[in-house]
């Protein structure tokens, strides 16, 4: 599940710029929107795959952590004060707050914890990381 979102993620990236691309990361403030949502784009889709194969699990898992460690920073933690966070702008939504945080994180949270038990786990039985451990 983890490593499909973050590839559908990645790819919506491509396919959608203005939506979920550089039109988006421009809208949360963020300099260089192109080179951001591009680089953040790449890296989905990368670790998507890598999950999905279980190819460099727990490199891919810590690089999702940072990553939506960075998206709940800069796109969550404002709604809980309901003000902008340095360079980053608050979205517009009709409620603010401890409870409208949790609720506008609630994907960002199940990947970063989805990411956290693979970083701890690894692949699974059925991954190429085991596969070619075994070889070695």
């Amino acid at each position: 599940m983890v490593g499909w979102v973050f590839l559908s993620e990645g790819i919506q990236k491509f396919i959608y710029p203005e939506l979920r691309g550089p039109g988006r990361f421009e809208g949360m403030g963020f300099p260089n929107p192109e080179f951001f949502a591009s680089f953040v784009g790449i890296f989905e889709i990368l670790c998507g795959i890598a999950f999905l194969t279980g190819l460099l699990t727990k490199l891919a898992a810590f690089a999702m952590i940072l990553n939506m460690t960075v998206a709940i920073v800069v796109t969550k933690i404002p709604i809980a004060f309901g003000e902008s966070f340095g360079p980053f702008i608050l979205r517009d939504l009709k409620t603010y707050g401890f409870w409208s945080m949790a609720h506008e994180m609630r994907t960002d949270m199940s990947m970063w914890l989805g990411s956290l038990f693979l970083l701890i786990k690894g692949g699974g039985r059925w991954s190429l990381d085991l596969l070619i451990a075994r070889k070695l």
